[in-house]
Order: structure tokens, then sequence, then C-alpha cells
């Protein structure tokens, strides 16, 4: 019965990066350093067959702010989670509200 209670104790909840949540992203930049982008999650996109991390840009200077920047799965060094927001739960129509076909 502890073991249960230790366990249920250490459970953590998953981690899921939702379109929205606040996310501050260091990937491959130059040479000497990495390239630090803040802002809004706003989903994977791909590009050619190669995925990319959309993020919404809420730092920097004023010509970069609001721009989309995609950073490549690839060249991601560190990705941290500042606000994280709820995923929508998927709303599914009710089995009894659905028409039926053979009636």
């Amino acid at each position: 019965m502890k073991s249960e209670q230790a366990s249920a104790e250490t459970k953590r909840p998953t981690i899921t990066l939702t379109p929205g949540s606040r996310i501050r992203v260091r990937s491959a930049g130059t040479r000497d350093e990495a390239l630090l982008s803040t802002g809004l999650f706003r989903g994977l996109v791909s590009v050619g067959g190669d995925n990319s991390l959309a993020v919404e840009l809420e730092d920097g200077s004023k010509e970069e702010r609001g721009l989309v920047r995609l950073i490549p799965i690839n060249a991601l060094l560190a990705v941290d989670v500042l606000e994280a927001v709820k995923p929508a739960e998927e709303k599914r129509p009710d089995a009894a509200q659905a028409p039926g076909y053979f009636r």
C-alpha cells in the first residue's frame, strides 16, 4: 500500500508542448553564440520534409517582434517552457446525437 502511495506522489504530469505556450528556444546560431528566441509556440511546421518549431517572437527589435521564426528540429539546443497552456480537450459528438445511417 505504501509503495502505491509513494509512486502516486512521485508521479509527475506528462509534458506537452501546446500551441500558445510561452517558450524560450536556444538553437544553433553563429559559430561562437547560440540564437535565442522567446515567444509563443505556434506549432510544428514541415518544410521540404524537415520539421521545424514555429515561434511567434516577443523579444528583439521592433522589426522582429510579431514575426514567426521557424527553427529546424535538428538545430535545437534547448527549449524552456516559460508558461504552459493546457491542451484543448478534443470535442467529440455524442453517439446519441449522431444520425444513424440505417434507420
